[in-house]
């Protein structure tokens, strides 16, 4: 057996309830690999699952997404080799750990112009971009984009492969001290979402125009604005709710804003399989070797100071992605 550090919660709520224990790892099953993890992905989901906004069945781990070298093969892994360097971000609650088994199905070959810890670091990231700018509104030239808490770990991806596409890009922050990093992310104004004449400031970045797609992470403080800022049957997609859940609307509000398209899309079922897995990574990795997404790594911890790592994230005192180092 190998020996693990993992983070285990027996309750949830504020970042003292994570715990780091010694796990005996067994050898992988059929169909898994063992990989020994070098850089662990932090992301906002880990705070809502540790607090209990998306409650998690105790105990329970946390984390989706890793990178690691595979160690061990179970029966009937053929798609892998020890050695290979791998990278994932939906194999299952765990990934904060220095090492675990790993359905080979769910696991992504990483290509050598990627570094481990960039790896961690967008993986999860651009893959949630990806099925935003190329699924769930396909961004072209010309397109009117607003990105919130674009200078936040999916937001500068968001925003600069909008950018690389062609669009004209608004991005939002939370606080003055953003601005920089959401203006070197690909955005062509940016603004303040805690103002309350926020949407005013969107409306003169565009000289009027308003947004093809809005983008939208950050919800209860940003959903209603969001609308006034969306065109006519434009798309408001709502994937995250950093400040709280969106209040509730009726439909008929959709129609009064200009027959909007309003839809709630998660990264998962777009990668719900193995074949979508692959290629939607990728079009990531082609992406990244385009210069369309790149990465901003504002912090990394060790996986010991993990609850620093969710303390600094919920404080809003990073910019850019948070990376794990078991």
């Amino acid at each position: 057996m190998t020996k693990a550090r993992v983070v285990s919660l027996s309750e949830l709520g504020g970042a003292e309830v994570i715990k780091l224990i010694d796990k005996e790892l067994p050898s992988p099953a059929k169909g898994e690999v063992q990989i020994r993890q070098t850089a662990v992905g932090f992301n906002f989901i880990d705070v809502y699952q540790r607090s209990g906004i998306y409650p998690l069945d105790l105990p329970t781990g946390l984390g989706h997404e890793g990178v690691g070298v595979v160690e061990a093969l179970g029966e009937g892994v053929t798609s892998l080799k020890i050695g290979d360097r791998v990278v994932y971000m939906n194999a299952g609650i765990g990934a904060y750990a220095s090492a675990r088994n790993v359905p080979a199905d769910k696991l992504v070959p990483l290509p050598n112009n990627i570094s481990d810890e960039v790896a961690a670091a967008v993986f999860f990231k651009a893959m949630t971009a990806q099925y935003l700018v190329q699924k769930t509104y396909k961004v072209k030239a010309g397109d009117v984009v607003l990105v919130h808490a674009a200078a936040g770990g999916v937001g500068q991806i968001l925003a600069g492969w909008a950018k690389a596409l062609g669009a004209f890009v608004v991005g939002t922050v939370g606080s003055q001290a953003k601005f920089a990093a959401a203006k070197e992310a690909g955005c062509d104004s940016v603004i303040d979402y805690s103002e309350p004449n926020w949407v005013e400031e969107f409306m003169k970045a565009t000289d009027g125009k308003k947004a093809n797609v809005v983008y939208d992470s950050v919800a209860k403080t940003t959903f209603l604005g969001s609308l006034d800022c969306t065109a006519p049957f434009g798309t408001v997609a709502l994937f995250g709710a950093a400040s709280g859940p969106a209040p509730e609307i009726q439909p008929e509000i959709l129609n009064k804003k200009g027959c909007l398209f309003l839809t709630r899309p998660s990264v998962f079922p777009h990668n719900a399989t193995a074949a979508l897995l692959q290629e939607n990574a990728k079009a990531v990795f082609d992406a990244i070797a385009k210069g369309h997404v790149k990465v901003q790594i504002g912090a990394k911890f060790p996986l010991e100071e993990v609850a620093d790592a969710h303390r600094a994230a919920e404080g809003r005192k990073v910019a850019g992605a948070i990376v794990l180092i078991p």
